[in-house]
């Protein structure tokens, strides 16, 4: 067993390997220590496996190679030896294995203490633990194998016990759902943990993790039903700065529903990659390469840039208006005869603030990148036209190589479930898929929501509008297209790379991932060189000229220049490859048909 951290008061706990069985499980501290190792279980990378998750959507390329690529998740030529499934399921499973110990031993132990309070602080570790196994159930079940697994509900003792049969899509979600309603009718709500457990799992997160299994069978009815609950009786709002979902800024903040934590006290006795690591390493798996320091293992889609890069601005919210300086056609700051930089007020950000929190792009003015502008902040060669923000030090260093040399390291906690996420997903249950049209005015309600925190342009008309004041666009919108905005627009903008597979999950219960990659894969796109102030020299005020070629994108209409083919036919391998029986699941890995011998008999 070994300790997670559910808040920073949690990293200094004493780890307790080698104690023996015969001599644990006997208090509840006990029970207290075994169910941190189930957090720390799911600290594990290979529980999210996000930039693999990603790569397999339509909303990343791979950061190395463009125009070619080898990543096999990307390409959609995985198979059941590849490391992502491997890996996922066996971090899935140890975590259930740990908490079937919690679940186990508090079951054994219910009844034996001396008074209330402790029989009440037991039953309050049990209800976490079965959260906590339904939660990994659920990913097995979302993510594996058209949702047959492996059902184990009990400690194995010796080693044959470990090897069972795959159980029916069915079986499992009842498995995993009746974990789920026993911990909502058990767990505390976030406002009832103490100051110290912030980070464990509360009733609101699996009345959330309810509605998404509800939604993915296609139920609308009962998901809405649990989101509004999320909505009205836990108490979340959005938070007023979306990039506070983002950042080391306001963790657990009042948006946040389910997080996972993390700090910068890193443990160099431990690999990086451990899962008993107090750091994250996806920094570097999402900074860009070179003086940042990271590894850029993936970037936004062209298409996903282009949507960041057009959406519109509700010119009404003041949080749209800056003053900035004035550059020249070579980047540079104008001066005026006085050798002072010219100031242009009242003028738009370059982009919204959904946008500058979410991924850097060359020519925001407005956001800074490590310290420099942004693109001093970056490379922004060999095709790379953005980078990701989140989950990475952006914003607190010039370097993620200052904050570790040789070793990923980030204290950003992961947002895996957030109230922006609720809203949507509630939206879309209104007006049922697009398919009913009684519920238009309501989901754009909850859709204005999200817009208005990030000051864009509402939907709808202002007649019909919760925020008659901010700017609209003043459409009369059908079920269907509202339904189609929040598939190509909302959902990606405001959740990039965010959840567990939360993109893929949705293409794949949309039934258009294979669609997908073929409308994606014929976009062509025009660049243009970038001009911007290059760092100014030691003791000097200001830079050189510098150009970051290719940088910036425009669709290719057929007349406004010439395609460039780097960025030609993204995602085509992918629509040539994916077959919806190989690649809608991971398939069950070759490491559990290599050992499970019981794998394929009959439950």
């Amino acid at each position: 067993m070994t300790c997670f951290a559910c808040s920073d008061s949690f990293l200094e706990e004493k780890n307790p390997n080698n104690i023996s069985t015969d001599s644990f499980w006997k208090t509840i501290g006990d029970l207290d220590n075994g169910l941190t190792s189930v957090y720390n279980a799911l600290k594990n990378g290979s529980v999210l496996r996000t930039s693999d998750e990603y790569n397999r959507s339509d909303m990343t390329y791979p950061g190395f190679g463009r125009p070619s690529t080898t990543n096999d998740y990307y390409l959609q030529t995985f198979n059941n030896s590849a490391d992502a499934p491997n890996s996922k399921w066996s971090a899935l499973y140890e975590g259930i294995f740990r908490a079937n110990q919690v679940i186990e031993a508090t079951h054994n132990l219910m009844g034996t203490f001396q008074n209330a309070e402790s029989e009440e602080y037991a039953l309050k570790i049990l209800a976490q633990a079965r959260a906590l196994r339904g939660l990994f159930y659920f990913y097995l079940h979302s993510g594996f194998n058209n949702g047959s697994v492996v059902i184990i509900d009990f400690v194995p003792e010796n080693e044959s016990e470990f090897y069972q049969p795959l159980s029916s899509e069915d079986k499992v979600q009842e498995f995993y759902l009746e974990d789920f309603e026993f911990a909502l009718d058990n767990l505390p709500t976030k406002e009832e943990y103490e100051d110290n457990e912030l980070g464990r799992i509360t009733k609101g997160a699996v009345a959330a993790l309810l509605g998404k299994s509800y939604l993915y069978d296609g139920d609308y009815e009962r998901a809405a039903t649990y989101f509004k609950s999320v909505i009205e009786d836990y108490n979340y709002s959005l938070t007023p700065e979306i990039g506070s979902n983002f950042t080391t800024k306001d963790e657990f903040n009042e948006e946040s529903i389910l997080e996972i934590a993390y700090s910068l006290k890193y443990n160099s006795e431990l690999n990086a990659f451990e899962e008993a690591q107090t750091s994250s390493p996806l920094n570097f798996t999402f900074a860009p390469a070179g003086t940042p320091g990271g590894y850029r293992s993936l970037y936004p889609a062209t298409w996903l840039n282009l949507l960041y890069r057009n959406e519109p601005l509700d010119m009404s919210d003041s949080r749209n208006v800056v003053t900035r300086p004035r550059l020249d056609a070579n980047g540079l700051p104008v001066l005026d005869v006085n050798g002072d930089v010219v100031m242009d007020e009242n003028v738009p950000r370059s982009f919204s603030l959904r946008t500058s929190a979410s991924i850097a792009l060359p020519d925001d003015l407005d956001t800074p990148l490590y310290q420099l502008s942004s693109a001093q902040g970056a490379q922004y060669n060999n095709g790379e036209h953005s980078y990701w923000r989140k989950y990475t030090n952006w914003d607190i260093t010039d370097s993620e190589r200052n904050i570790s040399s040789t070793t990923p390291r980030s204290g950003v906690n992961i947002r895996v479930i957030r109230l922006a996420d609720i809203y949507l997903m509630y939206a879309e249950c209104l007006i049922k898929g697009g398919t009913d049209g009684s519920g238009v005015t309501e989901a754009l309600k909850y859709i204005n929501r999200v817009r208005r925190r990030s000051a864009v342009q509402l939907l709808g008309t202002t007649s019909s509008s919760e925020y008659p004041l901010n700017d609209h666009d003043n459409k009369v919108y059908t079920a269907s297209e509202l339904m189609e905005h929040l598939m190509y627009v909302e959902r990606p903008l405001e959740l990039s790379a965010e959840g567990n597979a939360i993109r893929f999950l949705d293409l794949r219960r949309w039934g258009i991932i294979k669609q997908r990659f073929e409308e994606i894969s014929i976009k062509r796109y025009v660049s243009e060189n970038y001009k911007y102030e290059k760092i100014p020299e030691t003791g000097k005020e200001f830079g050189e000229s510098g150009t970051k070629f290719d940088a910036l994108i425009m669709e290719y209409d057929g007349t406004n220049g010439t395609p460039f083919t780097k960025w030609d036919n993204e995602h085509a391998e992918a629509a040539n490859n994916y077959n919806e029986n190989n690649h809608s699941y991971w398939p069950i890995p070759s490491s559990e048909i290599t050992a499970n011998p019981r794998l394929y008999d009959t439950p």
